[in-house]
């Protein structure tokens, strides 16, 4: 079994052959092209995000800087949209629903280290994947960890640390992010003060 296999079987990987590093070094190499284009280059911005990413929606915005590791692990749906520096850490598949919205400085880190240190110093690694749902907000500052599913409909206030699953339709903030209350019909009247 080759240590991509091993990866893609959750088990732990040599995360330093040669294989994974040309595809790390092809991917930030691309990351780095797309953050030194102009935003007013909206097409070829589009059309590269699209040869690094899995699988995108028709409509999509990536605000610059955004990094990943590998892009090919990443599928975003429709109308997806992140903020300044939005990390993905896609040793494993990472996995975006319809509508979410991911405010700045979020981190979806999918890779993870043996807590021995002598497995630890031989470069091994696991990877889990990450879920996140349709008509999703990410606050700012949120960090997700490896094997999390976020539910549809859910908001994950900002500067939280996800560690475990959130089930859909409910707000969920803090260290560790847990749930404060299900979303209800008297949120979608909160801001009807102002028409749209």
């Amino acid at each position: 079994m080759t240590e991509k296999e091993k990866r893609a079987f959750q088990k732990l990987y040599d995360a330093s052959v040669p294989e994974i590093g040309r595809e790390l070094s092809a991917c930030t190499e691309a990351c780095y092209m797309y953050n030194q284009m102009a935003p007013s280059r909206r097409e070829e911005r589009r059309e590269l995000m699209r040869q690094i990413l899995g699988k995108t929606g028709e409509k999509f915005v990536i605000v610059s800087p955004f990094w990943c590791d590998f892009g090919y692990n990443i599928e975003i749906g429709e109308n997806f949209f992140s903020n300044y520096n939005v990390v993905i850490l896609d040793e494993a598949k990472v996995t975006f629903g319809d509508h979410v919205f991911v405010a700045p400085n979020c981190g979806f880190y999918t890779a993870g280290h043996p807590l021995d240190a002598e497995r630890r110093n031989k470069s091994l690694e696991f990877a889990y994947p990450i879920t996140v749902g349709n008509n999703v907000w990410i606050g700012a500052g949120t960090t997700v960890l490896p094997g999390v599913t976020i539910g549809d409909n859910a908001v994950i206030g900002a500067g939280s640390v996800v560690n475990r699953d959130i089930p859909s339709g409910v707000v969920a903030a803090g260290n560790p992010c847990r749930v404060i209350r299900p979303i209800t019909e008297e949120d979608s009247s909160r801001y009807l003060e102002r028409e749209y």
